[in-house]
């Protein structure tokens, strides 16, 4: 404290002694303070003198400097730095400093050195868990672990899956191409059964095209990225799954998210951006809303015929992933829109998985032309991912035939059945069924923890859970699978046990489940 106080007067009084100086000077420029006080008289010949030697042409100017050779001097003195720069050495530690440690001292040193671990370690659950292993066909009923079971797991919701003329199609395609084509779409990997899978594809959703890709989860992570870049905007769902939210984050677009099923907050959002926009008088851009169909984390459907009038009024791009609803919804099972009352021109990009109702791999767009032709050069999981195998085309191919012909009476028993099953889950205890009457339709059902635990024990659910699972496994011969998410989630769901019900289930499948399900949670959860 003292001594910033003397600095504080110290400049206080070089300030004032500088302005008195000024002050001064300005004054022995005064005729008549000249005449009334001589000693300014004596101040003013001196600034005059002064000012003579600094002036142009004087002694001291930096003309008659250079006039006289002076940067020769400035020269030499640069000269001498720059060489005793050069002959300088590397620096000598000083004397005391610590010396170099032996290798006795490095070896002790590396032996008590633990590095950082790559992941954090697990919970005893979790590390115990040993996933099911099945080694039989996938259908209603499955042999996991060497035992018989009732399978509720397999997103197998039309039964198509294991049929024999598929297997049968697929064995000869094997014999015809191989298993695989080991190229890129674009680089000799595009056989004749892939541009037939995508003209099939594209006459059953009703467009003019459709694109194939090899990978489901990388469908929209190359569909999003090949339309928006970082001047546009894009608004998603905050329940979509981590495949979209990965996509949105690749794109570099701004990504705004809304609360799931939430359309007064979606119209909220907007309306804000829209407002900003006229404020700013932002350029026009590309703008997408982004939904599932079926919500794949909480198995509930996107409000789609509300969602219409929003993405007309503010003039959005729609951009819809059937994954799950395709097979499943709609009067051809084209899917949630088409469930919704959208023609296939209303929704301007539809992206969807082969791996679930279509009982194949792979993912696919369908849309008008140039859409899908612009992803054949801008879609990252088209153009450098190995093509689908030829069989697995061919699986799809037959898929499709089954479900042109038998469609109408599989997806009316998978409807009665999702219902039914609804219905029954409704009374067991612990757990509620997620999406209400409003999800009636969806085969995908979560059944989530009642009450629902904070965020911080979410972990603690899933083990409760799992060990539901586990036990309706073991003792009733139910396999049924606890829903799991990346750590990646913007929005982690809650605890919740996935009920995969297909078409092939009977009610006494469903009763039986429910049964398995209040005894595991009466043992489990009490």
């Amino acid at each position: 404290m003292a001594r910033h106080s003397v600095g504080s007067a110290l400049s206080w009084l070089l300030s004032r002694a500088l302005l008195l100086a000024c002050g001064t000077l300005a004054l022995s420029f005064s005729p008549a303070a000249r005449r009334a006080l001589p000693q300014l008289g004596a101040l003013h010949e001196a600034t005059l003198q002064g000012w003579v030697l600094v002036a142009p042409g004087g002694t001291w100017h930096p003309a008659a400097f250079i006039e006289h050779k002076g940067h020769l001097l400035v020269e030499g003195l640069l000269l001498a730095v720059i060489t005793a720069l050069l002959l300088q050495g590397s620096t000598k530690p000083r004397h005391g400093e610590e010396e170099p440690l032996t290798e006795k001292e490095v070896d002790e040193l590396c032996e008590e050195w633990e590095p950082e671990p790559l992941y954090p370690s697990l919970p005893p659950e979790q590390a115990a868990w040993k996933e099911p292993v099945i080694s039989s066909q996938v259908g209603k009923q499955v042999v996991v672990n060497g035992k018989q079971a009732l399978n509720f797991a397999s997103l197998n919701f039309l039964g198509i899956a294991g049929l024999e003329d598929i297997r049968e199609s697929c064995r000869e395609t094997i014999h015809k191409y191989g298993v695989g084509s080991c190229g890129p779409r674009g680089f000799y990997g595009t056989i004749d059964v892939h541009l037939q899978l995508e003209e099939r594809l594209a006459r059953f959703m009703g467009t003019e095209e459709a694109i194939l890709y090899s990978y489901d989860l990388a469908t929209l992570p190359s569909i999003l990225p090949a339309f928006a870049s970082k001047k546009d905007l894009i608004i998603c769902d905050e329940g979509v799954n981590y495949s979209i939210q990965n996509g949105a984050h690749l794109s570099r677009a701004k990504v705004l998210f809304f609360k799931h099923n939430d359309l007064a907050d979606l119209e909220r959002l907007l309306a804000a951006q829209d407002a900003a926009d006229r404020r700013s008088r932002k350029p026009l851009n590309r703008r997408f809303i982004v939904v599932e169909g079926i919500y794949a984390n909480t198995g509930d459907l996107a409000p789609l015929r509300e969602l219409k009038a929003l993405k007309e009024r503010y003039r959005y791009r729609l951009v819809v992933d059937e994954s799950i609803s395709v097979g499943v919804l709609g009067q051809h099972g084209r899917g949630a829109a088409e469930e919704a009352g959208y023609a296939p021109e209303d929704v301007e990009i539809v992206g969807g998985s082969m791996s679930n109702a279509l009982a194949s791999i792979g993912g696919f767009c369908a849309g008008d032309r140039e859409i899908v032709d612009h992803q054949r050069l801008s879609g990252l999981g088209y153009c450098f991912s190995a093509s689908l195998p030829p069989f697995l085309a061919t699986a799809g191919i037959r898929a499709l035939d089954h479900l042109e012909k038998d469609g109408p009476q599989l997806m009316a028993a998978l409807r009665h059945n999702a219902a039914t099953f609804r219905r029954l889950a409704a009374s067991i205890p612990g757990l509620e069924v997620v999406g209400g009457a409003a999800a009636e339709a969806s085969p995908l059902v979560h059944l989530a923890l009642s009450p629902a635990p904070p965020r911080e024990e979410y972990d603690a659910g899933d083990a409760q859970l799992q060990r539901v699972v586990d036990e309706c496994l073991s003792r009733d011969g139910v396999l049924l699978a606890r829903a799991r998410y990346s750590k990646l989630e913007r929005v982690r769901p809650p605890p919740s046990i996935r009920v995969a019900v297909t078409a092939q289930h009977t009610e006494a499948d469903l009763q039986k489940l429910v049964a398995a399900l209040k005894s595991a949670c009466k043992r489990v959860l009490a």
